[in-house]
């Protein structure tokens, strides 16, 4: 399967939305009060990194074969 480019910027752009919410994630964790982030907020957090990570690795891997 290779990517053509509307794939790829689809997959761009999810890469930078999610990138955007970990952001926010991580400025609003710094600017709370309480220093102990809620476990539904980390486990968000977790989800997103590991969404990143594998949109990265399918477009490395397309890039690689295609």
């Amino acid at each position: 399967m290779e990517l053509d480019l509307d794939e790829s910027s689809l997959a761009i752009g999810r890469i930078e939305r999610a990138l955007s919410r970990i952001e926010k994630a991580l400025t609003e964790r710094a600017n709370r009060p309480a220093p102990e982030p809620a476990a539904n907020d980390q486990s968000a957090l977790k989800a997103e990194v590991v969404a990143v990570i594998g949109e990265l690795d399918r477009l490395i891997s397309e890039a690689k074969h295609g």
